[in-house]
């Protein structure tokens, strides 16, 4: 039977997974419905919104003076609140067909390692952006949540999160997380590396968004068995002329080695600080990956050699976080258990 339009109004609470990179929404009881790029399109000298999320990316560098495109979040946090809120409010509205009565209930996620200043302006642009009510969980949590990790038992869980701006590490249990640490470094850094060494050894300059569809395409952690050449297009720095040059999957592993490196330094670190009970629980559950990030080549393999220990890629690492988001806004008892303050 089709809802009436009261049923509907009342029936409005959403998760947002507000990432560096992408946006991802879900809507309950009826999954994710929207997910595009953290990227808004703004005239400067009007201030009006020309474009968000997926057409907003596509202007990234190719804008004229009067318009910018403007990524609001940088290493998981706010930047730019305004743009945010902007942000915000048109993801909300599209949800809900720009019908503006609606103020829906919002779960979203921050980063475990984010200020008390910084907490409060992801409540706040959501409240200003249309929000009744606003509940935090942070970022760990729900993407083990997502991976369907058992976060109830009184037994370590360690998830690895790597978004577009940070890495998050971690290790829950009973609901509540042992041992965090933010690290910031994700698929956006990994970018800036790819494009800094073609820089620096061909003398050409491309943007981050070609970078990242290298790093999908070549982009490994791990010693390749078969080097694959890719053709990529920039402007010559010495020479001023667009012109093309070709590059191997080794080259952009070494490009990648440093934001690599971070990371695995960052889950030696949690192992070295956590209860030896702790420790025994993830040699038999192994740790699981999740984020984009995890979609690296051979990272888990990179992650295995490193540690000693099983690596899990969770079934679709990129959603994980907003399903997690979901399944908690989905039951009031577990969103009792895993908002914070």
């Amino acid at each position: 039977m089709k809802r009436s339009f009261i049923q509907q109004m009342f029936s409005t609470d959403i998760a947002i997974d507000l990432g560096t990179a992408n946006t991802l929404v879900y809507v309950k009881g009826k999954g994710v419905v929207c997910n595009e790029p953290s990227v808004v399109a703004i005239d400067n000298t009007t201030s009006e919104i020309l474009a968000v999320g997926t057409e907003a990316k596509s202007m990234l560098g190719k804008t004229h003076g009067r318009i910018d495109a403007i990524c609001p979040l940088q290493d998981g946090v706010i930047s730019n609140y305004d743009v945010t809120e902007k942000m915000l409010r048109y993801f909300i509205m599209k949800v809900y067909s720009r019908r503006p009565l609606i103020r829906p209930r919002i779960v979203i996620c921050i980063p475990s390692c984010v200020t008390q200043v910084e907490k409060r302006a992801v409540r706040e642009s959501a409240i200003q952006a249309g929000a009744r009510e606003v509940y935090i969980v942070e970022e760990p949590m729900a993407a083990a949540i997502g991976a369907g990790l058992p976060i109830h038992e009184p037994a370590g869980n360690m998830v690895i999160d790597i978004g577009g701006g940070t890495t998050e590490v971690a290790i829950i249990s009973l609901y509540g997380i042992v041992y965090s640490q933010s690290v910031r470094v994700g698929g956006n850094k990994m970018d800036a590396n790819i494009a800094n060494y073609i820089k620096n050894k061909y003398n050409l300059r491309i943007g981050n968004s070609f970078a990242e569809q290298i790093k999908m395409h070549i982009g490994t952690a791990y010693e390749p068995e078969e080097i694959v050449n890719m053709e990529i297009k920039g402007g010559d720095i010495i020479r001023g002329l667009p012109t093309i040059k070709e590059i191997s999957n080794e080259e952009i592993r070494q490009a990648l080695q440093e934001s690599v490196t971070k990371i695995v330094e960052a889950v030696k670190l949690a192992l070295e600080s956590i209860t030896p009970e702790h420790a025994a629980d993830i040699v038999d559950r192994g740790i699981v990956l999740t984020g984009g990030g995890a979609l690296l080549r051979n990272l888990d393999k990179r992650l295995k050699e490193d540690t000693g220990l099983p690596i899990i890629v969770s079934d679709d690492p990129l959603t994980a976080v907003v399903m997690g988001l979901g399944k908690v806004l989905e039951n009031s008892d577990l969103l009792k258990k895993v908002t914070v303050d």
